[in-house]
């Protein structure tokens, strides 16, 4: 039987991008707090975009107020700048994952140094025409930007075959949204890269919630709880993608040392080594901080000594053999019987992949009448945060939902709690 389902042809708009993985949302909104701090950068880039407060700050629910955005712009600007100047000390290629919308091209651009911006698709497609409007002509071509699936090895491969030499790959504000089965998956791809290009691993992510108490409770004390959980709620409501405890962020809940250990045994485990850098050690001069009671700012600057960056490189003394990476690429033999729409999934239904699957289903609605989707899996390899979503749309779009059968563990898992029936 033919396959209805067209994979080459089919037309994915910004919306369909934008359905499939609305966290691109959280990008917008950490550029407008950067811009609040004074970062002229940052300000260029939210005129270029249009953005406004209502629309990068609220979520559906949720106004933000003066507080929140307040401390989250000296967030912002704390990490910002931290991740800035260590890759700047590194010398290495920049690759920034994710880069979402900060202007941080357009400095190492200025500085002549190459820098790769890597994101989701629909992050790309809104950023790169703006970043490259504001560069210089002579500067454009130390920029690139790539858009990736950080579970997908093959979309990583594709951007750093593209540069040359040990790179410094940076991460902020992306691990607090991966499953545990993503993290697994993140760090097998970087340990590839790394192995095959050199350098290291910058990331912010583990302790950020000890920089958040941190300088919240500077500013409003007894407040910071009612604070952190309008801040927390805010954004996963605006992402609709709920942030996560999983086995590399460092839960405040419970018994913090034993959650620290277990995050270092965490990244160890998978052939790191492991170097834990003290703010207090490399922060610049912040802007957000300049008219802050001296008091305050200096109760600040004194917790950045007990709050780390992780600098994460490959464990040379673990022997390690790298095997081939798995095949990634995702296809969908479909059919239809009655109302019921037969799929054949294989390979990783990710966010490259998942947009390709909900274009296929939506057109094929409009024709036909669905009223619920079997799902053969034993090809299925891996399922995603954004492939999830899809599928869950898929699941609220036909009455008599979706049915799975011959799913792996690694699917199970991520599918438990849905409502997707499983065989």
């Amino acid at each position: 039987m033919n396959n209805i389902f067209n994979f080459d042809g089919i037309e994915i708009d910004q919306g369909l991008l934008e359905r499939t993985n609305p966290i691109f949302n959280t990008a917008r909104m950490t550029l407008f707090q950067l811009a609040k701090t004074g970062h002229d950068d940052a300000r260029d880039l939210v005129e270029w975009l249009n953005l406004t407060r209502e629309d990068t700050q609220d979520s559906k629910t949720v106004k933000a107020d003066e507080d929140d955005l307040f401390v989250n712009s000296i967030v912002m600007d704390v990490r910002y700048s931290t991740n800035g100047k260590l890759a700047e000390e590194s010398g290495f290629t920049v690759a920034d994952l994710p880069c979402g919308f900060t202007p941080r091209a357009l400095e190492f651009a200025r500085m002549g140094r190459k820098y790769v911006g890597l994101d989701l698709p629909a992050t790309i497609n809104e950023v790169e025409p703006a970043i490259m409007a504001l560069l210089d002509e002579k500067h454009r071509d130390l920029v690139d930007f790539e858009g990736v699936d950080v579970t997908n090895y093959q979309s990583l491969k594709s951007a750093f075959d593209k540069i040359d030499g040990e790179v410094c790959i940076t991460t902020e504000g992306l691990m607090m949204y991966l499953t545990d089965n993503e993290m697994d998956a993140m760090c097998e791809n970087i340990k590839r890269v790394l192995s095959e290009h050199g350098g290291y691993w910058i990331t912010l992510d583990p302790e950020i919630s000890f920089l958040y108490v941190l300088i919240v409770k500077a500013f409003y004390g007894d407040r910071t709880r009612e604070i952190m959980w309008r801040s927390k709620y805010r954004i996963d409501d605006k992402s609709d993608v709920k942030s996560v405890e999983n086995s590399i962020t460092i839960s405040l809940r419970g018994d913090v040392q034993e959650n620290m250990r277990n995050a270092i045994d965490y990244i160890k485990s998978k052939g790191f080594k492991l170097e834990r850098l003290p703010y207090a050690d490399h922060v610049p001069e912040f802007r957000s901080l300049e008219n802050a009671d001296p008091k305050i700012a200096a109760h600040i600057k004194e917790g950045f000594k007990n709050v780390c960056i992780w600098k994460i490189s490959i464990d040379e003394s673990v022997e390690d053999d790298i095997s081939d990476a798995k095949a990634e690429s995702f296809n969908a033999d479909a059919s239809i019987y009655g109302d019921r729409l037969n799929l054949v999934l294989s390979g990783n239904l990710d966010t490259l992949s998942a947009p390709k699957l909900l274009a296929n289903f939506e057109k094929i609605k409009e024709n036909n009448t669905i009223d619920s989707v079997f799902i053969d899996c034993s090809k299925l390899e891996f399922v995603s945060s954004a492939g999830l979503r899809v599928l869950l749309i898929m699941q609220n779009d036909c009455d008599g939902g979706i049915i799975m059968e011959s799913c792996n563990e690694t699917v199970i898992e991520d599918l438990s709690g849905t409502g997707i029936r499983m065989l």
